[in-house]
């Protein structure tokens, strides 16, 4: 009957928010792929008869952080089948990339019919969900089906907790059916606990992020970028990631207030929403600042392509400050799944979403790289490491609008500063490593209780028939 509730309710919504989606389709351009999917249709059916584990990342994050745990996995036991779901194109188109041998689909709606047809073509053993996503059928259907479901990297942000609290009675069945969950530290784990988990189905295993970050700048990802820009050896760089609108205009601010003073300074700006880049690249232009969009630069090495890109990556002659200069162009990324790669070229970086209310953005791939880094006040999403990095005195808190120019330009000034607090945050982040080893551990002992489980099952009854 709950199912049936959910089912109703589920469609109903889709009904009320299907001019809205409408609108996405074709004004935005959104949602306009993986339909069959979502549907529970053109799934793949498996052919194989290997032990099969299905991944759900929601998102970009998400997919990142299965990159470790995927190798922990493959490495333990190659005879593992993995496919791999996401919700966002953005997340699909990132898997794609990252995880080319691997089957990637749009995860199915919350309706039975369509989580039953998707199953019964994957025939998984095991559901595992990165971070958390609790879909009610989704988990019952798996439970029915005496398929586990583990959530990894398990995290309940406060906002999160206090709204899960307010719909306990709703949602206590769905958390107790699930059959595992790796929490990042020891405040998610009591948070779950507190929200009708059982104690003994939720554990520490930490933060799997800490452990895909690239730890070495001299990468072949980075050095292509840098290789694709024509930035030279020491050459000062300040990267600003993830950004939203007003930080990257701060960001603008900053450079054009240093140009004059550095020779060879670049900004490299990553927003957090790529579909803007080409708006920002016309407010750029109007305040006077020469600037190109990462998708116009051709990685080809044909000589045609060659120097166009060299040419258009020229200092360009303008005033700044009173002062005539020429200044290379800021160069808008508005390709996804760089960044990781753009923060090793790097001097100074920037951390965005952390000055409005979008609770801030990864500050651990800078960090993991040595470099001095900076975000603003509002960095609730990774409230516990931000409080290492401040603790041992590893990164910076931008506070006004002064504040971002003041870093950037401390970090240039004073290399030695700069290099003190860069390896600091390197440090704090190898200290947090191991966490896709303690996953992994995990889901092959939930495996192996499930198999053990199943086998029992099947020993019984023809005793029971007798």
């Amino acid at each position: 009957m709950a199912g049936l509730l959910l089912n109703i309710n589920y469609t109903l919504f889709l009904l009320v928010a299907s001019p809205w989606l409408i609108w996405r389709f074709f004004a935005k351009g959104k949602n306009k792929r993986g339909w069959h999917h979502k549907l529970g249709g053109r799934v793949r059916p498996r052919q194989s008869q290997s032990p099969c584990i299905w991944l759900h990342a929601v998102s970009v994050g998400e997919v990142n952080l299965l990159v470790p745990v995927l190798r922990e996995l493959k490495q333990q036991d190659p005879n593992i089948e993995f496919v791999i779901s996401t919700t966002t194109e953005t997340g699909f188109n990132l898997a794609q990339t990252r995880f080319p041998d691997t089957y990637t689909f749009f995860c199915p709606f919350d309706l039975t019919w369509a989580i039953k047809n998707t199953i019964s073509r994957l025939r998984p053993d095991m559901l595992v969900l990165a971070e958390l996503e609790v879909w009610p059928n989704l988990i019952k259907i798996c439970q029915k089906k005496e398929i586990p479901v583990v959530v990894i990297n398990g995290r309940l942000s406060e906002k999160s907790f206090r709204g899960y609290q307010k719909a306990r009675w709703l949602i206590q069945g769905t958390f107790k059916r699930i059959s595992m969950i790796g929490t990042q530290n020891e405040t998610y784990r009591n948070r779950f606990i507190r929200l009708g988990c059982n104690p003994e189905q939720v554990t520490i295993t930490g933060n799997v992020k800490f452990d895909g970050l690239e730890t070495v700048r001299d990468n072949p990802a980075t050095k292509k970028l840098a290789h694709l820009i024509g930035l030279k050896p020491g050459a000062p760089v300040f990267v600003a990631g993830s950004t939203q609108l007003e930080e990257d205009l701060l960001a603008v601010n900053a450079f054009r207030e240093l140009a004059t003073e550095f020779s060879d300074f670049r900004l490299i700006l990553v927003p957090r929403h790529p579909e803007r880049c080409a708006a920002l690249a016309k407010q750029i232009d109007q305040i006077g600042l020469p600037c190109l969009l990462r998708s116009k630069l051709s990685a080809s090495n044909n000589l045609a392509d060659t120097q166009a890109r060299q040419s258009s990556l020229q200092p360009q002659p303008i005033e700044l400050n009173g002062v005539s200069t020429r200044i290379h162009p800021i160069v808008i990324v508005d390709v996804i799944g760089e960044l990781g790669a753009w923060w090793g070229c790097a001097s100074a970086a920037y951390v965005g979403g952390s000055l409005g209310k979008r609770g801030g953005q990864n500050m651990m791939e800078p960090a993991a790289f040595g470099i001095p880094v900076s975000f603003g006040p509002n960095t609730e999403n990774f409230k516990d490491i931000v409080h290492d990095l401040l603790a041992n005195d590893a990164a910076r808190v931008i506070a006004d609008k002064s504040g971002l120019k003041q870093f950037v330009d401390q970090v240039l000034r004073q290399p030695d500063w700069a290099s003190g607090l860069g390896q600091r945050a390197k440090n704090t982040v190898i200290h947090h490593q191991g966490a896709s080893r303690r996953t992994a551990k995990l889901l092959f002992a939930v495996l192996k209780k499930h198999d053990a489980a199943l086998a029992s099952h099947s020993s019984q009854k023809p005793n029971q028939a007798a």
